[in-house]
């Protein structure tokens, strides 16, 4: 016979009492502390929790899963848990040190002096509160001082009281974010950064957090993607003022500098220069890219033959930045262009030690070169003729400068005079024998010393090589006059 279905009554559960819950809930709590001495906060975390949940109007459970939240980092959320005790119990001492510790590691150095205060007039003799309150003191002298040397732009001290802060504070990221915007302003980007991608990583719409991270990028010259940073920060915080500067800046720049590339490409150079300098008005914190439009405004200056301008220019990018090298380049160009040959030798010689490559090695060498040439007579110089001269261009100087020299042309002259005037006769003929003659032209112009063997500078007559270049019918003679004394000459015209 089949068997019939009923429904038969569920025994009904044993209800616990109200003294075997306490003792469940205090079972729970010692499991909790083993686990906490074990330093296994995780599970010492649990177990708090099923002692709370056993008993919610316990305050010494909410305390010691405060204790464990703190160790797990979890200082907002200790916080709570410590405020909730202190509810439950407005006389409950440890509750209060508690919630003032957690108020200290999250950087609210006011409230918790009013936890501390609070312990003190419930328990005067409190030993723990007074070193406590001592340390929220000067979490807030910190603070203050920070504010004080942000707003004097004195960043490495604003960093080494947000540090001091820190020791006492090390959840707060309001000090954290301030460290990290000095550390970015003082061009320590790689530590600005890790400091706001910390943050991120717990809290990835931290507003701040963001702005840090896009500022880093802007004053890195990577405009385009700071720019996504401010924008991603505004979209966290609407009324984030510095964010919305910053993009502003970042987008005015980005576009005058874009300009001024633009205008120096199509060979526009007056106008490329206008646009570099107002690019440079925009934000004197952004030293990278400012070093970026000071060389490049020093290459427009060069451009427009403004070599001196072009060099304070270089300057005041190598100033910014020290590593840059190609505003060391363009400034020794410019010192070789306007013949400070140490200045350029010097610029060339940073440049080989940073980078050691054969081009810098061989721009080091010329710039070497033309130095050792400068401390030499410059017979184009004394002369009066470009380097590049030709033949005729050559004798013809030499023609009009040994006129312009020769003693007999200043004989009524002061002794000092003449002698002055025959030093430079003799110039003006040793120049025409060097650059006249292909040979030693060639070994002058590279560098070489004439001084050798057959080429010896001593080896020559200034007065013969006038009489060589202008004896001859029709040209000019010299010859002697027998009233005026030996060694005094006459022109003669033929």
């Amino acid at each position: 016979m089949a068997s019939e279905d009923c429904d038969m009554p569920m025994a009904p559960e044993s209800e616990m009492s109200e003294e075997e819950i306490e003792r469940e809930a205090e079972g729970f709590k010692e499991q909790g502390n083993a686990f906490y001495i074990k330093k296994d906060y995780s599970e010492a975390f649990n177990f708090y929790t099923k002692a709370i949940d056993a008993c919610p109007k316990n305050a010494s459970y909410y305390r010691n899963r405060a204790a464990t939240l703190m160790m797990l980092n979890r200082h907002r959320e200790a916080l709570e848990d410590a405020q909730q005790a202190v509810r439950l119990d407005d006389m409950f001492v440890k509750g209060y040190l508690r919630e003032g510790k957690c108020h200290l590691s999250l950087g609210n150095g006011m409230a918790a002096s009013r936890s501390f205060q609070r312990v003190l007039e419930l328990e005067p003799d409190n030993t723990q509160a007074p070193p406590e309150l001592k340390h929220a003191k000067a979490v807030l002298e910190y603070e203050r001082m920070a504010e004080i040397d942000f707003e004097k732009r004195d960043f490495r001290k604003c960093v080494f009281c947000m540090d001091r802060a820190l020791e006492y504070a090390p959840a707060c990221h309001r000090f954290k974010i301030l460290k990290a915007e000095c550390l970015a302003l003082l061009g320590r980007y790689p530590e600005a950064q890790s400091v706001a991608s910390d943050i991120l990583r717990m809290d990835s719409t931290n507003g701040d957090a963001l702005y840090v991270r896009g500022l880093c990028l802007y004053y890195e010259d990577c405009i385009e993607k700071a720019v996504q940073f401010f924008v991603q920060a505004l979209r966290m915080a609407p009324d984030h003022e510095k964010a919305r500067l910053a993009c502003r800046n970042a987008k005015a720049l980005k576009a005058k500098k874009e300009e001024g590339n633009n205008a120096f490409k199509d060979g526009n150079y007056e106008a490329a220069y206008d646009l570099y300098s107002a690019a440079l008005t925009i934000d004197p914190n952004n030293i990278k890219t400012n070093a970026k439009l000071y060389c490049n405004r020093g290459t427009v200056g060069s451009k427009l033959k403004k070599l001196e301008q072009a060099i304070e220019d270089c300057t005041n990018a190598v100033k910014l930045d020290e590593t840059y090298i190609k505003a060391y380049l363009r400034r020794a160009q410019c010192y070789l262009d306007t013949e400070q040959y140490e200045e350029a030798v010097r610029d060339y010689e940073k440049v080989y030690q940073t980078e050691k490559t054969k081009e810098h090695k061989h721009l080091l060498k010329t710039a070497q070169l033309e130095l050792k040439k400068s401390k030499r007579k410059d017979y184009y110089k004394i002369l009066g003729v470009d380097k590049n001269a030709t033949d005729d261009e050559i004798k013809k100087a030499y023609r009009k400068r040994a006129l312009m020299h020769h003693p007999d042309r200043h004989s009524g002259a002061s002794p000092e005079m003449q002698k002055e005037e025959e030093k430079k006769f003799k110039e003006v003929g040793e120049a025409f024998t060097v650059l006249s003659d292909p040979k030693k032209k060639a070994r002058y112009d590279s560098g070489q010393d004439l001084d050798e063997e057959g080429m010896n500078m001593g080896d020559f007559d200034a007065n013969n090589i006038f009489k060589a270049f202008f004896g001859g019918p029709g040209g000019y003679s010299f010859e002697a006059n027998p009233s005026s004394g030996p060694g005094n000459f006459f022109f003669q015209f033929g």
